[in-house]
């Protein structure tokens, strides 16, 4: 997995340009997490892991707390989490999770992506099965004991860990998230962010020339409003 983990970093880097377009997402997860539990983050675990993943980005914290005012606005519409799935460039695979208050718009937007980028639209639940739901936490290891962290993680549903000089990785079960995340509050590691994604359970190997057409169909849908997350089957 080491590929794997120096590829997530140089992503993650490479996302520091582009805080444009992260913020207002960012501002989306933490206005339904708020909707969803309530304001305060001391009594709801899904905001708190929202803020937390926004401080790591270098959010603001106006931002933070407007995004979590807006929660209760009178003008807040409802926002749908929608799910799409189709096939890339090169027999690649996405699975695209959306966050939105027009699924009209969202559906028309990722569906032209597709086409205007060598892909397609599948039908709903037909690539589904392909990709495992992982919760996955980075962490910052320094100063922290290790093997009594992983020792904790396996207790609360840990599948694997690694570390590499300054960030963590901890992959886990899906239903797990909850358990885990708790593991490193109270042992005092700091997470730098937790999410649940898709991973592919079949990665397939692509050659630099395909990458560049696939990345270039993940940059545009990235670029889309309301697209939250976009995962694919390319193994790294």
């Amino acid at each position: 997995m080491g590929r794997a983990f120096e590829y997530r970093k140089a992503s993650k880097e490479a996302r520091w340009g582009k805080m444009s377009r992260i913020f207002p997402k960012l501002a989306k997860s933490i206005t339904m997490a708020a909707k969803d539990g309530g304001p305060d983050p001391d009594s709801n675990a899904k905001l708190r892991t929202a803020i937390m993943n926004a401080k790591a980005e270098n959010m603001p914290k106006d931002n933070i707390d407007k995004a979590i005012k807006r929660a209760s606005g009178k003008d807040l519409g409802d926002i749908t989490e929608i799910n799409y799935e189709g096939k890339g460039p090169h027999g690649s695979l996405f699975y695209v999770e959306c966050a939105t208050e027009n699924t009209n718009r969202s559906v028309t937007n990722v569906r032209t992506l597709f086409n205007k980028n060598g892909g397609e639209m599948q039908n709903s639940g037909s690539l589904e099965f392909l990709f495992d739901r992982k919760s996955v936490i980075e962490f910052k290891p320094e100063g922290a004991n290790l093997e009594e962290l992983e020792l904790e993680l396996m207790d609360a549903g840990l599948e694997e860990m690694e570390v590499e000089e300054d960030m963590g990785l901890v992959y886990g079960e899906y239903t797990a998230f909850g358990k885990l995340t708790e593991v490193f509050e109270r042992l005092g590691v700091e997470v730098a962010k937790a999410s649940l994604e898709r991973t592919s359970n079949n990665p397939q190997q692509f050659s630099e020339e395909q990458l560049v057409e696939i990345d270039a169909l993940v940059d545009k849908l990235e670029d889309d409003e309301d697209v939250q997350a976009v995962f694919t089957n390319v193994d790294r």
